[in-house]
């Protein structure tokens, strides 16, 4: 089980592949369960401060759920179904969503079905630029599963959504790009080491500003306004009494580097 998803560290990075090459990285239950059990482990470790998540092979980020696996799930009617393979994958894409160290995708190939909802999920993506995208699951008689047709019109809007939701095609990386699904396209070869300097990036500023910061973005995107800001207000003080926040101050003023907690 533990050999479905590596586990390495870069410095405070956390690097997951999942690695089911030869399946092109589909989604059993024992992944998303080794998945989830790894991201509790990080999620307690002081010194792993944000993640990369990726696929094993040149080919695949993750051809989506495994599908005759699933299908014996949905043989068992709609109850086992939906407990086994439903619950099981909002509740990862769910987690990733709202965990409070930030999450990176690295895209290093294609990204179907509920590898395509791994990555609306996370906070940043980065693709190769020859990684593909697609929402196939109308070809199999079902609605995506794992959150699909709820943030993909979130970061696309609803008719650029549906379009792929509905046909099942594929798109290119850049047409990922444009409709907000990924940050940035990069060269095949260097998906990684980009994705690794991109929280190169965030990894300079305090830990806890950026956990406030996915918290506030994650529970107030389906808040109203009014509701958001409020929630922007309560992460604001949840971070007045904080060492962090005063040595980014006091650092600010001084013309110096702070010097964070745990780093």
């Amino acid at each position: 089980m533990c050999d479905l998803v590596l586990h390495e560290r870069q410095g405070a990075v956390a690097v997951l592949t999942l690695n089911r090459p030869e399946k092109l990285n589909a989604l059993n239950y024992a992944l998303v369960d080794r998945v989830m059990q790894l991201l509790d482990e990080i999620e307690d470790d002081p010194a792993a401060r944000a993640v990369i998540i990726t696929g094993a092979g040149h080919r695949a980020f993750s051809a989506g759920a495994d599908i005759a696996e699933f299908s014996g799930s949905i043989n068992d009617g709609p109850d086992a179904a939906v407990k086994a393979f439903v619950r099981r994958g909002q509740a990862m894409t769910a987690r990733m969503e709202a965990f409070p160290k930030p999450i990176i995708a690295a895209v290093n190939g294609l990204a179907f079905g509920g590898g395509c909802e791994i990555i609306e999920a996370v906070h940043l993506a980065v693709a190769s630029e020859q990684a593909s995208f697609a929402k196939p699951e109308i070809n199999i008689g079902i609605p995506p599963t794992f959150g699909g047709t709820q943030r993909l019109p979130r970061l696309a809007g609803r008719k650029r959504a549906l379009e792929y939701l509905l046909t099942g095609d594929s798109f290119s990386v850049q047409r990922a790009y444009e409709m907000g699904l990924i940050n940035r396209i990069v060269p095949h070869g260097r998906v990684l080491s980009e994705a690794l300097a991109l929280a190169d990036r965030i990894l300079r500023h305090s830990p806890l500003t950026a956990a406030r910061i996915i918290a506030a973005v994650s529970r107030g995107l389906n808040a109203s306004i009014a509701e958001g800001l409020a929630i922007e207000s309560e992460q604001f003080a949840r971070m007045v009494p904080t060492h962090d926040l005063s040595e980014a101050l006091d650092a600010w003023l001084n013309r110096r580097r702070p010097a964070y907690q745990g780093r």
